[in-house]
């Protein structure tokens, strides 16, 4: 039995979260193309005969604004220590940039191997990444340089097949049949975020969040009660749209996903709360579950 524990460390939006659902198979982080979409440390377990791999999926790495940002660098920070592997996810489609060399600067700090992973290789050609495989080289010293493309799963089981040579443990952390440690009340809250990143204007992504108030299970049907939490009541009247459409069509997508999570029948209630400055605020930020780390 070999185990250990790899994080995924790389800017907003370079598909760590995508990724993390292809090694798992399942979808356990919401997904967007909106940056700084993850705002959690989501675990994900891989498993395979003698083999479980516990995949920590980071908020993206970013000049923070207010302190829900400093927290969310923090967050990505602490797991660049005292884990078996890091990835240093990159959209190599988009070349290397300012926030790659200051990871990457980061980086030469920690003991653990790191793992370059060149994602959404499928948008260049062979030669521009092979260019660009030799321009990160130039910048630090990877254990390993593996390119994929997490969206069509190209080349991901040669990652876990790298990934396996780094790992230093014998014991199994989690039950074989576990994908996440992530709770029933936290997956609720992001898939509601999700579909509110799909369905809102680019401002309003940073201005909110989602937290599940209530959750009963019946024998035939499940009833879920989700909090979302805007700063101001403009973006609050964005949410809801014009006569609650836009929030009907939240719940709507959101509840089709949490039926097929907990496999009943789901009655969703949406409730929008303006809490100003909310990103701001400690006892807010604590409610909200990021009391981890201090900023």
């Amino acid at each position: 039995m070999r185990s250990g524990f790899v994080s995924l460390i790389g800017r907003p939006n370079v598909g760590k979260s995508t990724l993390l659902n292809t090694l798992i198979n399942e979808k356990i982080a919401i997904t967007s193309n909106k940056a700084q979409t993850t705002r959690n440390i989501i675990q994900g377990v891989y498993n395979e005969e003698g083999y479980q791999i516990v995949f920590m999926d980071t908020p993206g790495i970013h000049k923070p604004q207010g302190k829900l940002g400093r927290i969310l660098n923090k967050e990505s920070y602490s797991l660049t220590k005292d884990v078996d592997v890091i990835l240093f996810v990159i959209d190599a489609s988009t070349g290397i940039g300012n926030g790659d060399k200051f990871i990457m600067e980061t980086l030469k700090n920690t003991k653990s191997p790191v793992i370059l992973v060149m994602n959404k290789i499928d948008l260049i050609s062979d030669e521009r990444l092979l260019l660009m495989i030799n321009e990160y080289k130039d910048y630090f010293n990877f254990s390993d340089i593996v390119p994929i493309s997490a969206m069509k799963n190209d080349n991901v089981n040669r990652l876990i097949e790298v990934i396996k040579n780094y790992l230093k443990d014998d014991v199994m952390y989690f039950d074989p049949h576990t994908k996440t440690s992530n709770s029933i009340y936290f997956m609720i809250s992001e898939l509601v975020r999700e579909k509110l990143l799909h369905v809102t204007i680019e401002e309003v992504p940073h201005s909110l969040t989602c937290i599940t108030t209530n959750f009963e299970e019946e024998k035939d049907l499940v009833r879920v009660s989700v909090d979302i939490i805007v700063d101001r009541d403009s973006i609050k009247k964005i949410v809801i749209g014009k006569r609650g459409e836009r929030l009907k069509k939240v719940g709507t997508l959101a509840r089709r996903e949490i039926e097929e999570m907990v496999k009943k029948k789901v009655y969703l209630e949406l409730y929008v709360r303006t809490i100003k400055n909310w990103r701001d605020k400690d006892k807010c930020l604590k409610e909200l579950g990021f009391n981890e780390f201090d900023a």
